[in-house]
């Protein structure tokens, strides 16, 4: 996939996805006005590698290099949240020094596959 179509899919994203990440139905007089007036509200992006379950006593003897196992394996997607709500998958990637994601596909809310 072309750095074209990535731009095409967020762009179509952003249109989708701009009302029910801020909660529900908002009345917008129009897509583009509706879009730049939520263009300056926080909001939490959130990569999630993976999780795992243990009990608080296991927990407490962690220490420094301790290793925790999680429930995904190397190659597998991430889930990309945000503000708590799940919209994406992806690849982890590293720029310069920095760890990044990518995003390989959109999530489908529950809501807009019933419709």
């Amino acid at each position: 996939m072309n750095d074209e179509n990535k731009t095409v899919e967020l762009e179509q994203f952003e249109s989708d996805k701009a009302n029910e990440l801020l909660g529900g139905d908002i009345p917008l007089e129009s897509e583009e006005a509706g879009l730049e007036a939520m263009y300056g509200i926080p909001i939490t992006v959130s990569a999630v590698l993976g999780e795992t379950k243990m009990p608080i006593k296991q927990l407490l003897k962690l220490g420094r290099g301790a290793v925790v196992e999680l429930d995904r394996k190397v190659g597998e997607a991430i889930d990309i949240y945000v503000n708590n709500r799940l919209i994406a998958r992806g690849e982890v990637v590293i720029v310069e020094d920095k760890l990044g994601v990518t995003m390989t596909e959109i999530v489908k809310s529950e809501k807009s596959q019933n419709k």
